[in-house]
């Protein structure tokens, strides 16, 4: 974490200089460039992971099912975006280096790799990324695992295939991770919630127990 901000100060200090305008054409320019692509996709996965967690929570205090923010659990999710988006980065780089072309044939065989490879390596970097946080972690990773990874691949084929054609068929390498944390969105909403999910009533049922 400590080397991305490094990274981006450098950055803000390359762009500085030029006008507004310019400096907005040059920072997304610079941004998207190879040497910082690997420094911006984990950016935008942190940004949204975390981002999409907020929103699920003051969703579960509006309705009551939480009490108050967790500022931790956000942490976590956006460290959860960070392991995702570093994968992501380098699986599109892959798979454009192997599957030349944009013809639909090119366009079915990313997309059915993605889908079938891919996401089930994802859903389980999601759940053992946050079990790191979490005490008695590879208990945690494997309970996480059985009971709520074919929850989550389900979702992943509803809504990543039509998604991913857009990404595939249309977008240049660097804009993918970009593009699929902005759809990811309303997707990292469900895997907070999924993740989540019975924590509170778990917690409630220890202490009526103790």
């Amino acid at each position: 974490m400590q080397a991305l901000g490094i990274t981006w100060r450098k950055l803000a200090t390359n762009i500085r200089s030029s006008g507004p305008v310019a400096r907005l054409k040059k920072g997304i320019h610079v941004a998207f460039s190879p040497k910082y692509l690997l420094y911006t996709n984990i950016t935008v996965s942190i940004t949204l992971s975390s981002l999409g967690d907020f929103i699920e929570q003051q969703y579960e205090i509006y309705t009551g099912y939480l009490e108050k923010y967790d500022i931790p659990r956000t942490v976590h999710m956006g460290c959860s975006g960070a392991s995702i988006g570093v994968l992501c980065h380098y699986w599109y780089k892959i798979l454009d280096k192997f599957i030349i072309g944009k013809s639909l044939d090119m366009v079915a065989k990313k997309l059915l790799l993605d889908q079938l490879i891919f996401s089930p390596i994802m859903i389980v970097t999601f759940f053992g990324s946050v079990a790191l946080f979490e005490d008695n972690p590879y208990e945690n990773f494997k309970e996480e695992v059985a009971d709520k990874f074919v929850t989550l691949y389900r979702a992943e084929w509803m809504v990543w295939p039509p998604a991913q054609v857009v990404n595939f068929y249309f977008l240049p390498t660097k804009y993918r991770v970009l593009y699929d944390n902005t759809i990811s969105l309303g997707y990292d909403i469900y895997t907070s919630q999924v993740k989540h999910t019975g924590v509170k009533k778990t917690n409630e049922k220890d202490s009526k127990g103790s």
